[in-house]
């Protein structure tokens, strides 16, 4: 009779891990959805600035991040199967995918610190001198977008104050037409409005555009690295589940 009651027993328990795991990966399958929603966000509604930055390493940490949401959903419909029909080599290749996903968005998590730890520094070298060196020149019509979409969203004029824009190849050219700075700088867009640079006209923003965008892309980042830790201790609980229902088929009779 004790052989009976600890075979129920056994048996409650697989069951409960099994629920488990089904619960965990629709969690799963959720987070993967966001995950890749992050990134996807980053490249599309983002990725004027990325022609502003020095390195690739945020577009390469976007990039990353969509290759391992979409991994988490397939790996999310894989487990399903897995658990269902509890076979041990499913369950084997689904830790191992579990496992795989977690390195993927572990190095994403340390490209998105090292980036972090490093951003003040890259734009306050790299910012102007992209601003003052190749805006509105031949070529380098992605920077220029750029350059007016970052004055105008963040409503800022010039990397650290609107005098950055005195020592710019654009206003000493004459194609600036007399202008002080570009037309972007205006708090009211109108032709040739850059000429005049007074106060009660341009954005004249304590610490510039460079202050704006380091605050945008390290809050950015806290988005990354929150959504991908949640992903990451979900991948952690799912592979204890995994591991212990794994080792409870493992000893059940064929």
């Amino acid at each position: 009779m004790s052989t009976m009651y600890k075979d129920d027993q056994d048996d409650c328990m697989t069951v409960c891990l099994k629920y488990l795991l089904i619960v965990f990966n629709f969690l799963f399958w959720v987070g993967g959805v966001a995950v890749m929603a992050v990134g996807v966000w980053t490249l599309v509604d983002k990725s004027v600035y990325l022609s502003l930055l020095a390195s690739s390493t945020f577009a390469v940490s976007a990039y990353i991040l969509i290759l391992a949401g979409a991994l988490v959903m397939v790996t999310g419909f894989l487990g399903c199967c897995a658990v269902i029909r509890e076979q041990r080599s499913c369950l084997s290749a689904y830790f191992c995918c579990l496992l795989l996903i977690f390195l993927i968005e572990l190095v994403a998590g340390l490209l998105a610190y090292v980036y972090y730890q490093r951003l003040s520094g890259e734009l306050k070298q790299h910012l102007r001198q992209t601003m003052t060196e190749n805006y509105a020149q031949p070529g380098k019509e992605a920077i220029t977008q750029a350059v007016d979409r970052l004055q105008q969203d963040f409503k800022c004029c010039g990397s650290n104050n609107s005098f950055d824009w005195r020592d710019s190849v654009y206003v000493s050219s004459v194609e600036s037409e007399g202008r002080a700075v570009p037309d972007s700088c205006c708090k009211t867009i109108t032709p040739h409005c850059g000429r005049r640079d007074h106060p009660s006209n341009i954005y004249k923003t304590e610490g510039g555009c460079i202050s704006k965008l380091e605050k945008f892309l390290a809050d950015h980042l806290l988005i990354v690295g929150a959504v991908g830790t949640g992903v990451a201790c979900l991948q952690i609980c799912g592979m204890v589940f995994t591991y212990c229902l794994h080792k409870r088929i493992k000893l059940e009779p064929y």
